[in-house]
């Protein structure tokens, strides 16, 4: 590009996901509100979400922002970030052998244009039990984490099955995000494709 792009996040998660697409990135964290939209259902939520940060990020007419925000949504009701550990495992316990949905809004800012979609992948948990639950939260691993959980925890492991995008499960979706991307630079579409999104239904 020929400025540099900005990823609205301080997410190390997010970070390892835009690098795996081999694209130079400059980190600028979002400082917004979040708390705005919450009456605003999940899919438009999160793309407002995007759009702020990205709004919230713009430094210069020339700059290039990406911006996500991903929920996690069990029976309609969104699951935030625990707030401790006795949240943490009440979390965990709700998801436990049942499906959610995680859904992630992206928009990506340059001038005076911007993007944005939304992207849902349904997940199903496997049934851990309460000692594994226990050990998990006593990492620390599940605080700064929609839902308590990552899936690339290869210890808990707490995934028994996916339809749709893994990526948007971490935090980003880069088969979208690559998508976006080439409406700033169409060669982008070239882009290589990470070992974690073969077969990802998002990057065709």
């Amino acid at each position: 590009m020929t400025s540099p792009l900005i990823l609205a996040s301080g997410s190390p998660r997010r970070r390892g996901l835009l690098a795996a697409l081999g694209i130079g990135f400059v980190v600028r964290p979002a400082d917004i509100d979040e708390t705005r939209f919450d009456d605003t259902p999940v899919a438009a939520r999160v793309e407002l979400l995007a759009r702020s940060k990205a709004d919230a990020c713009v430094a210069g007419a020339a700059e290039v922002v990406l911006a996500a925000d991903t929920l996690v949504v069990l029976g309609g009701h969104v699951l935030g970030k625990p707030i401790d550990s006795a949240d943490a495992r009440k979390t965990l316990g709700l998801l436990r052998g049942r499906e959610h949905e995680v859904v992630t809004g992206v928009a990506l800012r340059w001038g005076g244009e911007r993007v944005q979609a939304s992207v849902l992948t349904t997940v199903e948990m496997r049934a851990y039990s309460d000692d594994e639950v226990a050990e998990f939260v006593g990492t620390g691993a599940a605080q700064d984490k929609a839902g308590a959980y990552a899936i690339q925890d290869e210890s808990f492991h707490p995934v028994e099955r996916i339809e749709g995008c893994y990526c948007n499960v971490v935090g980003l979706p880069l088969g979208t995000v690559r998508r976006l991307l080439t409406t700033v630079r169409p060669d982008l579409s070239a882009l290589r494709q990470p070992v974690q999104c073969s077969g990802c239904p998002d990057w065709a």
